[in-house]
């Protein structure tokens, strides 16, 4: 480690039961390693200050590629981290001067820190999404032969607007059943979980994800208790959902995200 390198700081958790993989790398590619400090464990690696100054990184934010590469060298560390132990995710790229600042950090949140813990001990996050389609595009008629009647006078106008009515209602009549299923799925996923999140819907250009957002919840749920929480969710596939261009997609088992905050001691 460079004398000038600063501390990029992936989470903060409980004493280790288990050890790291020795062949995990983090941002960089260096290694993590473990400093404590009043019972904590920040998990930290070093990084260097070329890119990680207040300048640099603001530049960096903007690149897509190595923010690209930076997060799923954040992630890969805290995926590790979840397989040993619940931890407390950092924001990406967290950064301290030095290890004295580490511990500043932990010193200053000591409390919330232990509190935290405490909620996520023996616990993981599942991320449920639940989309409604958009109606598939019908093919397009094929030519008609050459002897065939031509076709009648188009509608007229009032015609149209009849049916432009009648494909609305029709989409508020999908968007409406969706809603009601995906509050019957929370309702009833929540009552498994120990705490839950709504978070606000996705927008689909910027989530690259076809259809629209209905219901972006995530629950925290005892580690023994994650098997019976997925054949939960997945038995609703097979469900009567009111309309069949429905899609429920479950993500996880995640660090405790959307729970590491206090405003999540709220109900939700």
């Amino acid at each position: 480690m460079r004398h000038d390198d600063l501390r990029y700081v992936y989470a903060v958790c409980r004493p280790l039961a288990a050890p790291l993989a020795a062949d995990l790398t983090g941002v960089g590619g260096v290694p993590p390693r473990q400093l404590s400090h009043a019972g904590l464990i920040a998990l930290v690696g070093p990084v260097p200050e070329r890119d990680f100054a207040e300048d640099a990184l603001r530049r960096h934010l903007e690149d897509l590629d190595w923010l690209s590469e930076t997060a799923r060298a954040h992630q890969r560390v805290i995926d590790a981290l979840t397989s040993v132990t619940c931890p407390l995710p950092l924001r990406l790229a967290t950064v301290f001067r030095d290890d004295s600042g580490v511990r500043a950090m932990l010193e200053e949140g000591e409390e919330r820190f232990h509190r935290v813990l405490e909620r996520i001990d023996g616990r993981v996050e599942w991320g449920v999404k639940v989309y409604l389609e958009k109606e598939e595009e019908q093919a397009p008629p094929q030519q008609a032969p050459a002897d065939a009647p031509r076709p009648s006078k188009p509608g007229s106008g009032r015609d149209y607007l009849r049916r432009r009515r009648s494909q609305r209602t029709a989409q508020e009549e999908s968007w409406q059943q969706a809603e009601a299923f995906s509050r019957r799925l929370h309702e009833r996923l929540a009552q498994r979980a120990d705490a839950s999140r709504l978070h606000a819907p996705q927008n689909p250009e910027l989530a690259g994800t076809p259809g629209r957002n209905v219901l972006n919840a995530a629950y925290l749920v005892p580690r023994a208790d994650s098997e019976e929480f997925v054949e939960m969710v997945d038995r609703t596939k097979d469900e009567d959902q009111g309309t069949s261009r429905l899609r429920v997609e479950l993500t996880g088992p995640w660090a405790a995200y959307s729970f590491t905050g206090d405003e999540e001691e709220r109900p939700v």
